[in-house]
Protein backbone atom coordinates (compact mmCIF):
# COMPACT_ATOMS: atom_id res chain seq x y z
CA UNK A 1 0.00 0.00 0.00
CA UNK A 2 2.77 2.40 0.96
CA UNK A 3 4.86 1.43 -2.08
CA UNK A 4 1.90 2.20 -4.38
CA UNK A 5 1.49 5.71 -2.95
CA UNK A 6 5.20 6.46 -3.53
CA UNK A 7 5.01 5.31 -7.16
CA UNK A 8 1.90 7.44 -7.75
CA UNK A 9 3.59 10.50 -6.28
CA UNK A 10 6.67 10.01 -8.48
CA UNK A 11 4.57 9.62 -11.61
CA UNK A 12 2.61 12.78 -10.76
CA UNK A 13 5.84 14.76 -10.28
CA UNK A 14 7.20 13.54 -13.62
CA UNK A 15 4.02 14.53 -15.44
CA UNK A 16 4.05 17.98 -13.87
CA UNK A 17 7.74 18.46 -14.82
CA UNK A 18 7.08 17.49 -18.41
CA UNK A 19 4.06 19.79 -18.63
CA UNK A 20 6.02 22.71 -17.11
CA UNK A 21 8.98 22.15 -19.45
CA UNK A 22 6.68 22.08 -22.46
CA UNK A 23 5.04 25.36 -21.42
CA UNK A 24 8.46 27.04 -20.90
CA UNK A 25 9.77 25.80 -24.26
CA UNK A 26 6.65 27.05 -26.03
CA UNK A 27 6.90 30.51 -24.41
CA UNK A 28 10.71 31.00 -24.53
CA UNK A 29 11.91 34.11 -26.46
CA UNK A 30 13.22 33.53 -29.95
CA UNK A 31 17.07 33.48 -30.12
CA UNK A 32 18.63 36.71 -31.47
CA UNK A 33 20.78 36.42 -34.63
CA UNK A 34 24.56 36.51 -34.20
CA UNK A 35 25.99 40.06 -34.30
CA UNK A 36 27.35 41.18 -37.64
CA UNK A 37 31.07 41.92 -37.37
CA UNK A 38 31.76 45.62 -37.69
CA UNK A 39 34.08 46.48 -40.54
CA UNK A 40 35.81 49.84 -40.19
CA UNK A 41 35.01 52.26 -43.00
CA UNK A 42 37.19 55.10 -44.24
CA UNK A 43 35.77 57.93 -46.26
CA UNK A 44 38.07 58.97 -49.11
CA UNK A 45 39.63 62.39 -48.89
CA UNK A 46 39.95 64.53 -52.01
CA UNK A 47 43.58 65.58 -52.39
CA UNK A 48 45.84 66.92 -55.14
CA UNK A 49 47.44 63.67 -56.25
CA UNK A 50 50.57 62.83 -58.21
CA UNK A 51 51.97 59.36 -58.86
CA UNK A 52 55.53 58.88 -57.71
CA UNK A 53 58.06 56.06 -57.91
CA UNK A 54 60.98 55.84 -55.50
CA UNK A 55 64.23 54.12 -56.46
CA UNK A 56 67.86 54.06 -55.45
CA UNK A 57 70.50 55.26 -57.86
CA UNK A 58 74.02 56.54 -58.38
CA UNK A 59 75.50 59.77 -59.71
CA UNK A 60 77.50 58.88 -62.83
CA UNK A 61 79.61 60.61 -65.44
CA UNK A 62 77.88 61.04 -68.76
CA UNK A 63 79.10 59.02 -71.69
CA UNK A 64 82.15 60.78 -73.12
CA UNK A 65 82.74 62.83 -69.98
CA UNK A 66 86.03 61.04 -69.27
CA UNK A 67 88.76 61.50 -71.89
CA UNK A 68 91.96 59.46 -72.02
CA UNK A 69 94.83 61.57 -73.33
CA UNK A 70 97.72 59.71 -74.94
CA UNK A 71 100.74 60.13 -77.20
CA UNK A 72 100.78 59.52 -80.95
CA UNK A 73 104.57 59.17 -81.13
CA UNK A 74 107.22 57.36 -79.13
CA UNK A 75 109.74 59.12 -76.96
CA UNK A 76 110.92 60.03 -73.49
CA UNK A 77 108.63 62.15 -71.30
CA UNK A 78 110.69 65.30 -70.84
CA UNK A 79 108.13 67.23 -68.80
CA UNK A 80 104.85 66.37 -67.10
CA UNK A 81 102.87 69.38 -65.93
CA UNK A 82 99.88 67.84 -64.11
CA UNK A 83 99.07 65.61 -61.16
CA UNK A 84 95.91 63.85 -60.02
CA UNK A 85 93.30 66.47 -59.17
CA UNK A 86 94.90 69.23 -61.25
CA UNK A 87 92.36 71.41 -63.10
CA UNK A 88 93.15 71.84 -66.80
CA UNK A 89 91.73 73.93 -69.60
CA UNK A 90 91.29 72.88 -73.21
CA UNK A 91 94.58 73.47 -75.08
CA UNK A 92 96.73 73.55 -71.95
CA UNK A 93 100.05 71.69 -72.21
CA UNK A 94 99.96 68.45 -70.22
CA UNK A 95 103.30 66.91 -71.18
CA UNK A 96 106.25 67.38 -73.52
CA UNK A 97 108.29 64.58 -75.12
CA UNK A 98 111.97 64.72 -75.99
CA UNK A 99 112.11 66.33 -79.45
CA UNK A 100 115.80 65.96 -80.36
CA UNK A 101 115.28 62.97 -82.65
CA UNK A 102 112.29 64.62 -84.29
CA UNK A 103 114.20 67.86 -84.92
CA UNK A 104 117.03 65.86 -86.50
CA UNK A 105 114.51 64.19 -88.77
CA UNK A 106 113.13 67.58 -89.76
CA UNK A 107 116.61 68.87 -90.57
CA UNK A 108 117.31 65.81 -92.67
CA UNK A 109 114.02 66.19 -94.53
CA UNK A 110 114.72 69.87 -95.21
CA UNK A 111 118.18 69.07 -96.59
CA UNK A 112 116.84 66.33 -98.83
CA UNK A 113 114.13 68.63 -100.12
CA UNK A 114 116.64 71.37 -100.87
CA UNK A 115 118.88 68.96 -102.80
CA UNK A 116 116.03 67.48 -104.81
CA UNK A 117 114.65 70.92 -105.60
CA UNK A 118 118.04 71.85 -107.09
CA UNK A 119 118.01 68.73 -109.22
CA UNK A 120 114.47 69.57 -110.29
CA UNK A 121 115.58 73.02 -111.47
CA UNK A 122 118.45 71.43 -113.44
CA UNK A 123 116.14 68.85 -115.03
CA UNK A 124 113.64 71.55 -115.96
CA UNK A 125 116.35 73.57 -117.75
CA UNK A 126 117.68 70.48 -119.52
CA UNK A 127 114.22 69.50 -120.69
CA UNK A 128 113.57 73.01 -122.04
CA UNK A 129 116.95 73.07 -123.88
CA UNK A 130 116.40 69.68 -125.50
CA UNK A 131 112.94 70.75 -126.58
CA UNK A 132 114.45 73.68 -128.49
CA UNK A 133 117.14 71.49 -130.06
CA UNK A 134 114.53 69.00 -131.14
CA UNK A 135 112.93 71.67 -133.29
CA UNK A 136 116.22 72.14 -135.21
CA UNK A 137 116.77 68.38 -135.30
CA UNK A 138 119.99 68.72 -133.30
CA UNK A 139 118.86 66.03 -130.85
CA UNK A 140 116.82 62.91 -131.26
CA UNK A 141 113.26 62.45 -130.11
CA UNK A 142 114.47 59.82 -127.62
CA UNK A 143 116.73 62.33 -125.89
CA UNK A 144 113.89 64.81 -125.56
CA UNK A 145 111.55 62.15 -124.17
CA UNK A 146 114.17 61.03 -121.63
CA UNK A 147 114.62 64.60 -120.42
CA UNK A 148 110.86 65.02 -119.99
CA UNK A 149 110.67 61.73 -118.02
CA UNK A 150 113.56 62.79 -115.76
CA UNK A 151 111.78 66.08 -115.06
CA UNK A 152 108.53 64.29 -114.14
CA UNK A 153 110.31 61.82 -111.85
CA UNK A 154 112.25 64.56 -110.12
CA UNK A 155 109.06 66.57 -109.61
CA UNK A 156 107.53 63.54 -107.89
CA UNK A 157 110.64 63.20 -105.71
CA UNK A 158 110.32 66.81 -104.59
CA UNK A 159 106.64 66.25 -103.75
CA UNK A 160 107.61 63.23 -101.67
CA UNK A 161 110.28 65.25 -99.86
CA UNK A 162 107.76 67.97 -99.07
CA UNK A 163 105.34 65.38 -97.63
CA UNK A 164 108.14 63.88 -95.49
CA UNK A 165 108.96 67.31 -94.12
CA UNK A 166 105.31 67.98 -93.31
CA UNK A 167 105.08 64.61 -91.48
CA UNK A 168 108.25 65.37 -89.49
CA UNK A 169 106.90 68.75 -88.43
CA UNK A 170 103.58 67.14 -87.52
CA UNK A 171 105.42 64.67 -85.27
CA UNK A 172 107.11 67.64 -83.64
CA UNK A 173 103.68 69.07 -82.82
CA UNK A 174 102.66 65.68 -81.40
CA UNK A 175 105.56 65.91 -78.95
CA UNK A 176 103.60 68.60 -77.11
CA UNK A 177 100.55 66.94 -75.58
CA UNK A 178 97.63 69.26 -74.84
CA UNK A 179 94.35 68.80 -73.03
CA UNK A 180 91.54 68.26 -75.55
CA UNK A 181 88.85 69.34 -73.05
CA UNK A 182 88.59 71.31 -69.85
CA UNK A 183 88.22 69.32 -66.66
CA UNK A 184 90.08 67.70 -63.79
CA UNK A 185 92.86 65.12 -64.03
CA UNK A 186 91.47 61.88 -62.61
CA UNK A 187 94.52 59.66 -63.13
CA UNK A 188 98.13 59.85 -64.35
CA UNK A 189 99.49 56.73 -66.05
CA UNK A 190 102.94 57.91 -67.22
CA UNK A 191 105.56 59.72 -65.20
CA UNK A 192 108.29 62.15 -66.16
CA UNK A 193 111.41 60.40 -67.49
CA UNK A 194 109.58 57.30 -68.71
CA UNK A 195 109.72 56.14 -72.31
CA UNK A 196 106.45 55.70 -74.16
CA UNK A 197 106.12 53.44 -77.19
CA UNK A 198 103.31 54.20 -79.59
CA UNK A 199 104.18 51.53 -82.15
CA UNK A 200 101.13 49.34 -81.52
CA UNK A 201 98.85 51.11 -79.04
CA UNK A 202 98.40 54.71 -77.99
CA UNK A 203 99.90 55.09 -74.49
CA UNK A 204 97.66 56.94 -72.04
CA UNK A 205 99.22 59.80 -70.16
CA UNK A 206 96.31 61.09 -68.12
CA UNK A 207 92.56 60.70 -67.84
CA UNK A 208 90.56 63.92 -67.71
CA UNK A 209 87.01 64.01 -66.44
CA UNK A 210 84.49 66.80 -66.87
CA UNK A 211 83.04 67.01 -63.34
CA UNK A 212 79.95 68.93 -64.42
CA UNK A 213 78.99 66.36 -67.04
CA UNK A 214 77.00 64.27 -64.55
CA UNK A 215 73.73 62.38 -64.60
CA UNK A 216 71.82 60.26 -62.11
CA UNK A 217 71.17 56.59 -62.90
CA UNK A 218 68.22 55.11 -60.96
CA UNK A 219 67.51 51.39 -60.76
CA UNK A 220 63.72 51.07 -61.13
CA UNK A 221 62.00 47.81 -60.22
CA UNK A 222 60.17 45.97 -63.00
CA UNK A 223 56.90 46.45 -61.09
CA UNK A 224 57.27 50.25 -61.34
CA UNK A 225 58.89 50.74 -64.75
CA UNK A 226 55.61 50.72 -66.71
CA UNK A 227 54.53 54.36 -66.28
CA UNK A 228 58.05 55.84 -66.50
CA UNK A 229 58.51 58.04 -69.58
CA UNK A 230 61.28 60.25 -70.97
CA UNK A 231 60.80 63.87 -69.86
CA UNK A 232 59.16 63.12 -66.50
CA UNK A 233 60.47 65.21 -63.58
CA UNK A 234 62.90 63.62 -61.14
CA UNK A 235 64.12 64.74 -57.74
CA UNK A 236 66.79 63.06 -55.65
CA UNK A 237 68.95 63.40 -52.59
CA UNK A 238 72.34 61.89 -51.83
CA UNK A 239 73.77 60.36 -48.70
CA UNK A 240 76.34 63.14 -48.68
CA UNK A 241 73.68 65.85 -48.83
CA UNK A 242 70.51 64.30 -47.37
CA UNK A 243 68.86 67.70 -46.84
CA UNK A 244 69.58 69.05 -50.31
CA UNK A 245 67.21 68.16 -53.13
CA UNK A 246 68.47 68.01 -56.71
CA UNK A 247 66.12 68.03 -59.67
CA UNK A 248 66.15 66.93 -63.31
CA UNK A 249 64.21 65.00 -65.94
CA UNK A 250 64.26 61.47 -67.31
CA UNK A 251 66.52 61.41 -70.38
CA UNK A 252 66.56 57.73 -71.30
CA UNK A 253 65.27 54.33 -70.19
CA UNK A 254 67.37 51.22 -70.71
CA UNK A 255 65.69 48.76 -73.12
CA UNK A 256 67.20 45.76 -71.35
CA UNK A 257 67.03 44.79 -67.70
CA UNK A 258 69.78 44.56 -65.13
CA UNK A 259 69.31 41.41 -63.05
CA UNK A 260 71.09 41.23 -59.70
CA UNK A 261 70.41 38.31 -57.32
CA UNK A 262 67.20 37.53 -59.19
CA UNK A 263 65.85 41.09 -58.88
CA UNK A 264 64.93 42.66 -62.23
CA UNK A 265 65.64 46.39 -62.52
CA UNK A 266 65.82 48.87 -65.39
CA UNK A 267 68.29 51.73 -65.58
CA UNK A 268 66.62 55.14 -65.83
CA UNK A 269 68.93 58.07 -66.55
CA UNK A 270 68.03 61.57 -65.40
CA UNK A 271 69.65 64.91 -66.13
CA UNK A 272 70.72 67.17 -63.29
CA UNK A 273 69.51 70.76 -63.48
CA UNK A 274 71.30 73.73 -61.98
CA UNK A 275 74.67 73.74 -60.24
CA UNK A 276 76.18 70.26 -59.86
CA UNK A 277 79.44 71.44 -58.33
CA UNK A 278 78.66 69.73 -55.02
CA UNK A 279 78.08 66.33 -56.60
CA UNK A 280 80.76 63.74 -57.29
CA UNK A 281 80.67 60.58 -59.42
CA UNK A 282 79.50 57.37 -57.68
CA UNK A 283 77.52 59.18 -54.95
CA UNK A 284 74.53 57.11 -53.79
CA UNK A 285 71.17 58.75 -54.50
CA UNK A 286 67.54 58.22 -53.54
CA UNK A 287 65.38 59.29 -56.46
CA UNK A 288 61.69 60.05 -56.85
CA UNK A 289 60.23 59.92 -60.36
CA UNK A 290 56.95 61.72 -60.86
CA UNK A 291 55.02 59.59 -63.34
CA UNK A 292 51.76 61.64 -63.42
CA UNK A 293 50.88 65.30 -63.00
CA UNK A 294 48.79 66.93 -60.28
CA UNK A 295 45.07 66.20 -60.33
CA UNK A 296 42.20 65.88 -57.86
CA UNK A 297 41.82 62.29 -56.72
CA UNK A 298 39.88 60.60 -53.88
CA UNK A 299 42.35 59.00 -51.49
CA UNK A 300 41.86 56.37 -48.84
CA UNK A 301 44.21 55.97 -45.93
CA UNK A 302 44.77 52.29 -46.72
CA UNK A 303 48.30 51.07 -46.63
CA UNK A 304 49.94 50.79 -50.04
CA UNK A 305 50.80 47.12 -49.60
CA UNK A 306 47.18 46.11 -48.95
CA UNK A 307 45.35 48.88 -50.78
CA UNK A 308 44.04 46.72 -53.61
CA UNK A 309 42.65 44.10 -51.23
CA UNK A 310 41.32 46.70 -48.79
CA UNK A 311 39.47 48.72 -51.41
CA UNK A 312 37.98 45.68 -53.18
CA UNK A 313 34.87 45.76 -50.90
CA UNK A 314 34.23 49.52 -51.05
CA UNK A 315 30.53 50.43 -51.51
CA UNK A 316 28.26 53.42 -51.58
CA UNK A 317 26.46 54.48 -48.44
CA UNK A 318 23.50 55.73 -50.40
CA UNK A 319 20.32 53.73 -49.95
CA UNK A 320 19.88 50.80 -52.28
CA UNK A 321 23.36 50.97 -53.81
CA UNK A 322 25.30 47.76 -54.42
CA UNK A 323 28.92 47.07 -53.53
CA UNK A 324 31.33 47.93 -56.30
CA UNK A 325 35.02 47.04 -56.65
CA UNK A 326 37.60 49.80 -56.70
CA UNK A 327 40.81 50.24 -58.69
CA UNK A 328 43.89 52.01 -57.41
CA UNK A 329 45.07 55.20 -59.05
CA UNK A 330 47.75 57.56 -57.82
CA UNK A 331 49.84 56.64 -54.81
CA UNK A 332 51.26 59.18 -52.40
CA UNK A 333 53.11 58.09 -49.29
CA UNK A 334 50.90 55.60 -47.43
CA UNK A 335 47.70 56.68 -49.20
CA UNK A 336 46.27 55.10 -52.34
CA UNK A 337 44.09 56.90 -54.85
CA UNK A 338 40.84 55.45 -56.25
CA UNK A 339 40.78 55.73 -60.02
CA UNK A 340 37.65 53.65 -60.66
CA UNK A 341 34.79 52.47 -58.49
CA UNK A 342 33.60 54.36 -55.39
CA UNK A 343 32.90 58.06 -55.77
CA UNK A 344 33.92 60.79 -53.36
CA UNK A 345 30.83 60.01 -51.26
CA UNK A 346 31.82 56.37 -51.05
CA UNK A 347 33.26 54.87 -47.89
CA UNK A 348 36.27 52.78 -48.86
CA UNK A 349 36.64 49.59 -46.85
CA UNK A 350 39.87 49.23 -44.92
CA UNK A 351 41.38 46.25 -43.23
CA UNK A 352 40.24 45.99 -39.56
CA UNK A 353 42.81 47.06 -37.07
CA UNK A 354 44.37 44.13 -35.24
Amino acid sequence: MRAGLIALAAATALVLALVGGGIWYARRPAPSPPPTPRVPQAKPQVRIASSEITATGTVKLKSGADVRVGAQISGIVEKLNVNVGSPVRAGEVIAVLDTRAIRATIAEAEATLTKDQAVLVKDARNEARLKRLLVTHDVSQQQADDARADLTAQSATVTFDESSLIAAKLNLSYATIRAPVSGVVASVSTQQGETVAAAFTTPTFVTIIQPRALEMIAMVDEADIGPVRVGQPVTFTTETYPDRRFSGHVTRIAPTATIISGVVNYEVAASIDGNVGALRPEMTATATIRTAGDRESPFSAADRQSSAESLAGAARRERGSARRPASLGAKSGSAAGISRGPSRTTFATEEPNS
